[in-house]
């Protein structure tokens, strides 16, 4: 038996050639599971669609590179909704389901988290990009999936591009739901500043800016990644935002940038599987394990 699985993707579980890149996820596992190692854990790292593993061999799991689930997830819904049956998760499930949809962002922003103005456009509805951009008044936007990450589909649409992106927005939006956001133009010049939070506790932070002629602060679209030490009302906007989620997140990264009125705004909150940068503070893999250990020994008194 297993104290705890930590769950990637397959290409990242046992690769035959690796890069920068592959390594740079490996370490963070790898933190990650010797942190839990030290805390006394039995743990394990696979594959979340691992064919040839036995989940009832673990008490718990947690998500760390599933970074293929959003292009698989009718196959990853299914999987989850199966496993969660024969172990714990962390999160807890009821985390996960409201967060893998962006439209908690609405539930953020009732709670009085701010958050970019933004256009929920349903599955299956019929919306004209150009349309839309002069009834909201915006000179330029962002449209992304409600579920997904690393920039998939994601575009930044101007009243001289709407035409040319008109036949490809139909094709998603009759496929899945989308998030139409007014452009926060200090995403360019500014970057996303992204907080990693252990248990609720701000750890550490970086700055992510996007390359020359790009708005995505990703690095698959060659985005730059620095240390940033995160300033009072950032931690304390971060803080606020993880007390008006459904419960207590044990780990999350709460992704923040100051919006065309200079004010701070949440981008998205990251509850299932975000990148948390141990490399840049192992520290905060330790804090992670202590959490997850306590969490366990809770559940079972």
């Amino acid at each position: 038996m297993y104290d705890i699985v930590i769950l990637t993707d397959s290409r990242y579980e046992k690769p035959e050639t690796t890069d920068w890149y592959i390594n740079q996820v490996i370490l963070e596992d790898t933190l990650l599971l010797e942190a839990l190692k030290e805390k006394g854990c039995t743990v394990i790292r696979k594959s979340w669609d691992a064919q040839d593993f036995d989940w009832a061999t673990c008490n718990y799991a947690i998500f760390r590179t599933t970074w293929d689930y959003f292009e698989r997830y009718a196959e990853f819904f299914s999987w989850f909704e199966k496993t969660q049956k024969i172990l714990h998760f962390i999160n807890a499930p009821e985390l996960i389901y409201w967060n893998l949809d962006k439209h908690y962002l609405t539930d953020l922003k009732q709670q009085q988290i701010n958050i970019p103005p933004t256009l929920f456009l349903e599955k299956g509805t019929q919306e004209n990009l150009k349309t839309l951009l002069e009834e909201k008044g915006w000179q330029k936007a962002v449209l992304k999936p409600a579920i997904g990450g690393g920039g998939r589909e994601t575009f930044k649409i101007t009243k001289h591009n709407a035409t040319e992106h008109q036949v490809h927005f139909e094709k998603l939006l009759a496929q899945e739901a989308l998030l139409f956001q007014e452009f926060q133009d200090h995403i360019i010049s500014q970057g996303e500043i992204s907080l990693m939070m252990m248990n609720g506790i701000y750890t550490h932070a970086v700055l992510k800016k996007a390359k020359s002629g790009d708005f995505r602060v990703q690095d698959d679209f060659g985005g730059s990644v620095e240390k940033y030490t995160a300033k009072k009302e950032e931690i304390n906007f971060a803080e606020k935002a993880l007390s008006a989620c459904p419960l207590p997140p044990i780990y999350a990264r709460v992704d923040v940038f100051y919006d065309n009125s200079n004010c701070l705004a949440l981008g998205e909150l990251e509850l299932i599987e975000p990148e948390l940068w141990f490399r840049n503070h192992p520290q905060a893999a330790t804090l992670l394990a202590e959490a997850v250990v306590n969490y366990m020994n809770t559940k079972h008194r």
